[in-house]
């Protein structure tokens, strides 16, 4: 089943939204500390709701530590900086969606490490969609290729 890694995610309720949608769809969420809130952060609960409590949140300490804990497995890079759109790229079960930081999104080598880096195309002009959102476009695509939405 594919999974969702946030990368150091700054902004509490953004967090909390992603855990809801993998809460909702049976998915893993995978947060790679340090994160730029605390885990009683009033605004995690609010934008989670009792969603968190359904949740299968994975917490790794560091970088090497979500490497080494997901070897093996292809890692999916979102990124500003990817030549290729999402929608062109052939999801696989068993990858892991990386999302990066909301302010700066992931150093260099993070995102060389990366197998696959994804755009998501917009107008010219414009940076970014907010984390929360670009994730819940790009999980919805990979689970209708899939065909991994639940039953």
């Amino acid at each position: 089943m594919i999974e969702i890694a946030l990368f150091q995610p700054d902004i509490a309720p953004n967090a909390a939204t992603v855990m809801r949608m993998c809460a909702c769809f049976g998915l893993k969420v995978r947060v790679i500390e340090p994160a730029g809130f605390t885990w009683n952060d009033s605004m995690l609960r609010r934008a989670g709701m009792d969603y968190l409590a359904q949740a299968e949140v994975i917490r790794d300490a560091s970088w090497e530590a979500f490497r080494t804990a997901t070897a093996g497995r292809r890692l999916v890079l979102m990124s500003t900086r990817a030549a290729l759109p999402f929608t062109d790229f052939a999801f696989a079960p068993d990858d892991i969606i990386l999302m990066g930081r909301e302010s700066a999104g992931v150093p260099d080598h993070v995102h060389d490490a990366a197998d696959a880096r994804l755009l998501i195309p917009m107008r010219k002009g414009l940076r970014s969609l907010n984390v929360a959102m670009a994730c819940a476009m790009v999980t919805g695509e990979a689970l209708r290729q899939l065909r991994m939405f639940p039953q």
